[in-house]
Protein backbone atom coordinates (compact mmCIF):
# COMPACT_ATOMS: atom_id res chain seq x y z
CA UNK A 1 0.00 0.00 0.00
CA UNK A 2 1.39 3.40 -0.97
CA UNK A 3 0.43 6.17 1.46
CA UNK A 4 0.84 9.78 0.50
CA UNK A 5 0.87 12.76 2.86
CA UNK A 6 -0.12 16.23 1.69
CA UNK A 7 -0.95 19.54 3.31
CA UNK A 8 -4.08 21.25 1.98
CA UNK A 9 -5.31 24.75 2.71
CA UNK A 10 -9.07 25.22 2.39
CA UNK A 11 -10.60 28.61 3.16
CA UNK A 12 -7.47 29.61 5.06
CA UNK A 13 -7.38 26.45 7.24
CA UNK A 14 -4.48 24.02 6.98
CA UNK A 15 -5.31 20.30 6.85
CA UNK A 16 -2.77 17.47 6.97
CA UNK A 17 -4.13 14.67 4.78
CA UNK A 18 -2.78 11.11 4.55
CA UNK A 19 -4.19 9.27 1.55
CA UNK A 20 -4.08 5.48 1.29
CA UNK A 21 -4.24 3.42 -1.91
CA UNK A 22 -5.92 5.45 -4.69
CA UNK A 23 -6.66 2.31 -6.71
CA UNK A 24 -9.35 1.11 -4.29
CA UNK A 25 -12.84 2.38 -3.63
CA UNK A 26 -13.73 3.75 -1.20
CA UNK A 27 -10.45 5.47 -0.36
CA UNK A 28 -9.32 5.72 3.26
CA UNK A 29 -7.91 9.10 4.29
CA UNK A 30 -6.76 10.69 7.54
CA UNK A 31 -7.50 14.41 7.90
CA UNK A 32 -5.69 16.03 10.84
CA UNK A 33 -5.48 12.57 12.44
CA UNK A 34 -9.17 11.68 11.98
CA UNK A 35 -10.13 8.79 9.65
CA UNK A 36 -12.58 9.23 6.77
CA UNK A 37 -13.91 7.03 3.98
CA UNK A 38 -14.11 8.80 0.59
CA UNK A 39 -16.53 7.11 -1.79
CA UNK A 40 -16.47 9.44 -4.79
CA UNK A 41 -13.06 10.52 -5.98
CA UNK A 42 -11.83 11.70 -9.33
CA UNK A 43 -8.83 13.61 -10.60
CA UNK A 44 -10.05 16.73 -12.36
CA UNK A 45 -6.62 17.91 -13.53
CA UNK A 46 -3.02 16.95 -12.87
CA UNK A 47 -2.34 17.32 -9.15
CA UNK A 48 -5.86 18.49 -8.29
CA UNK A 49 -8.48 16.13 -6.95
CA UNK A 50 -12.16 16.40 -6.19
CA UNK A 51 -13.80 14.24 -3.52
CA UNK A 52 -17.19 13.66 -1.99
CA UNK A 53 -17.14 12.11 1.49
CA UNK A 54 -20.23 10.02 2.07
CA UNK A 55 -19.25 8.25 5.29
CA UNK A 56 -16.97 9.57 8.01
CA UNK A 57 -15.53 7.01 10.41
CA UNK A 58 -14.97 7.81 14.09
CA UNK A 59 -16.01 11.46 13.80
CA UNK A 60 -19.45 13.06 14.15
CA UNK A 61 -19.12 15.30 11.10
CA UNK A 62 -16.69 15.51 8.18
CA UNK A 63 -14.32 18.41 7.65
CA UNK A 64 -14.98 20.83 4.83
CA UNK A 65 -14.43 18.96 1.59
CA UNK A 66 -14.04 20.15 -2.00
CA UNK A 67 -17.18 20.21 -4.08
CA UNK A 68 -17.46 17.36 -6.58
CA UNK A 69 -18.20 18.37 -10.17
CA UNK A 70 -21.05 15.81 -10.18
CA UNK A 71 -24.01 16.24 -7.81
CA UNK A 72 -24.25 13.49 -5.21
CA UNK A 73 -27.21 11.17 -5.61
CA UNK A 74 -29.79 11.61 -2.86
CA UNK A 75 -32.08 8.58 -2.65
CA UNK A 76 -35.26 8.89 -0.60
CA UNK A 77 -33.79 7.07 2.38
CA UNK A 78 -30.26 8.48 2.12
CA UNK A 79 -30.56 10.01 5.58
CA UNK A 80 -31.00 6.54 7.10
CA UNK A 81 -27.96 5.29 5.18
CA UNK A 82 -29.70 2.14 3.98
CA UNK A 83 -28.80 2.49 0.30
CA UNK A 84 -25.29 2.11 -1.05
CA UNK A 85 -24.92 3.68 -4.49
CA UNK A 86 -22.40 3.44 -7.30
CA UNK A 87 -19.52 5.90 -6.78
CA UNK A 88 -19.00 6.08 -10.57
CA UNK A 89 -20.55 4.71 -13.75
CA UNK A 90 -19.28 1.32 -14.85
CA UNK A 91 -19.95 -2.40 -15.09
CA UNK A 92 -20.57 -4.50 -11.97
CA UNK A 93 -18.28 -7.52 -11.68
CA UNK A 94 -17.85 -10.27 -9.08
CA UNK A 95 -20.64 -9.59 -6.58
CA UNK A 96 -19.25 -11.03 -3.34
CA UNK A 97 -22.27 -10.71 -1.01
CA UNK A 98 -25.86 -11.88 -0.98
CA UNK A 99 -28.96 -10.89 1.01
CA UNK A 100 -28.57 -11.83 4.67
CA UNK A 101 -24.77 -11.52 4.69
CA UNK A 102 -23.29 -9.54 7.59
CA UNK A 103 -20.60 -7.10 6.39
CA UNK A 104 -18.00 -4.96 8.11
CA UNK A 105 -16.59 -1.53 7.29
CA UNK A 106 -14.19 -1.83 4.36
CA UNK A 107 -15.31 -5.33 3.35
CA UNK A 108 -15.31 -5.75 -0.43
CA UNK A 109 -18.85 -6.05 -1.81
CA UNK A 110 -18.09 -6.25 -5.54
CA UNK A 111 -15.83 -4.95 -8.28
CA UNK A 112 -16.79 -2.08 -10.56
CA UNK A 113 -15.05 -1.78 -13.91
CA UNK A 114 -14.83 1.71 -15.36
CA UNK A 115 -12.62 2.76 -18.26
CA UNK A 116 -10.78 -0.60 -18.24
CA UNK A 117 -9.90 -0.23 -14.55
CA UNK A 118 -11.36 -2.41 -11.82
CA UNK A 119 -12.18 -0.77 -8.48
CA UNK A 120 -12.97 -2.69 -5.31
CA UNK A 121 -16.30 -1.44 -3.97
CA UNK A 122 -16.18 -1.69 -0.18
CA UNK A 123 -18.81 -1.38 2.52
CA UNK A 124 -18.96 2.06 4.13
CA UNK A 125 -20.50 0.60 7.30
CA UNK A 126 -21.27 -2.49 9.31
CA UNK A 127 -24.61 -4.07 8.66
CA UNK A 128 -26.58 -6.80 7.00
CA UNK A 129 -27.26 -6.83 3.27
CA UNK A 130 -31.03 -6.65 2.80
CA UNK A 131 -30.87 -6.87 -0.99
CA UNK A 132 -28.48 -6.79 -3.92
CA UNK A 133 -29.96 -4.43 -6.51
CA UNK A 134 -27.60 -5.32 -9.38
CA UNK A 135 -26.47 -8.38 -11.29
CA UNK A 136 -23.08 -9.49 -12.55
CA UNK A 137 -22.06 -7.67 -15.78
CA UNK A 138 -24.79 -5.01 -15.28
CA UNK A 139 -23.92 -1.45 -16.35
CA UNK A 140 -24.71 1.15 -13.69
CA UNK A 141 -24.82 4.94 -13.62
CA UNK A 142 -23.28 7.17 -10.96
CA UNK A 143 -25.57 7.16 -7.92
CA UNK A 144 -27.50 4.03 -8.93
CA UNK A 145 -28.35 1.76 -5.98
CA UNK A 146 -26.07 -1.28 -5.70
CA UNK A 147 -27.00 -2.65 -2.27
CA UNK A 148 -29.57 -1.99 0.45
CA UNK A 149 -28.66 -2.52 4.10
CA UNK A 150 -31.10 -3.54 6.84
Amino acid sequence: MNKRQVKVTIEGKLFEVEIEDLTTSPIKVMVNGKPYIVNNFETVEEGVASASTRVATSVPSPVHQPVSPKPAAQPADAASGNRFTAPMPGTVLDILVKPGDAVTVGQQLCLLEAMKMKSAIRSPREGIIASVEVTDKQRVAFGETLFIFR
